[in-house]
């Protein structure tokens, strides 16, 4: 897959005209249709008027090639983290109403047990020792204290998730740090529960997690991995495809300096 041109028919060319005069005229060429621009992030040159101008040192320094594949797999993790969060949420608040409704459930389990007894005997199934009224019966039975730091706790787990999702989504730094120890913080407690019962759910679960801390320090460079942000920086600058420092180095005039990476990346 070509990473720039996807993301040029999402988002448009992004075509800059410096006002540098010797700048410019290496960024444009004549065409039928009038004066093209070429495209900072795929190098296709498009006809019409430039998306934006300025001065070369201030031309945006895009994401490009392996850098829009990193933003494409970050912004998966942040959407599998954001779904997440919303059914933690969801779960905090059903704790909640399960909290509120404790009574009257223990009434209606009390009158309608009975009841289906019988029908249970028929199929031959023991009803009252079955695993799940077992359950049942725990969680009425259950302070109601121990729910409400159930839920609350299940409302903090949420909001990890949820920070994580929107630090991911705009592919900020410090989310993928936050992710990182976050994620590991939690592998131990994923390994508990794999010793405790091996499910096909809790192993994918525990590989997911260990593959995305994985990939998010190795490719993000963090932690000083590979020459840590400042080596992550230089990458960044070296793919970005402004035409105006290679004109400015076959003039003579030597290279254009060019904004930080992380103030105008897209």
């Amino acid at each position: 897959m070509d990473w720039d041109l996807r993301a040029c028919a999402r988002q448009g060319h992004e075509t800059y005209a410096p006002t540098e005069r010797r700048y410019a005229e290496q960024l444009t060429a004549p065409t039928a249709a009038g004066t093209a621009w070429r495209c900072l992030r795929c190098g296709a040159f498009v006809p019409g008027p430039p998306r934006r101008s300025g001065p070369a040192a201030a031309a945006p320094v895009l994401l490009r090639g392996r850098a829009l594949r990193d933003a494409f797999v970050l912004r998966l993790l942040a959407a599998e983290r954001g779904v997440r969060g919303v059914l933690l949420l969801a779960a905090a608040a059903a704790v909640l109403q399960f909290r509120s409704s404790q009574a009257s459930l223990r009434q209606l389990l009390a009158n309608d047990l009975p009841a289906a007894q019988g029908l249970a005997d028929r199929l031959q199934y023991d009803l009252t020792d079955s695993a799940l009224v077992r359950g049942l019966r725990r969680a009425l039975d259950a302070p109601g204290s121990t729910l409400l730091l159930l839920a609350a706790g299940l409302a903090a787990y949420a909001a990890v998730e949820l920070v994580e999702a929107v630090g991911l989504w705009l592919l900020k730094r410090w989310a993928e740090y936050f992710t990182v120890v976050a994620t590991a913080a939690f592998v131990p407690l994923e390994v508990y529960d794999l010793v405790e019962k091996v499910t096909w759910l809790r192993v994918g679960a525990l590989l997911v997690n260990l593959a995305a801390v994985a990939y998010i320090v190795l490719s993000k460079r963090l932690f000083g991995i590979r020459g840590g942000h400042a080596a992550y920086a230089r990458e960044r600058a070296s793919v970005a495809l402004l035409e105006v420092q290679e004109a400015a180095g076959e003039d003579g005039a030597g290279p254009v300096a060019v904004a930080a990476p992380a103030a105008s990346a897209r």
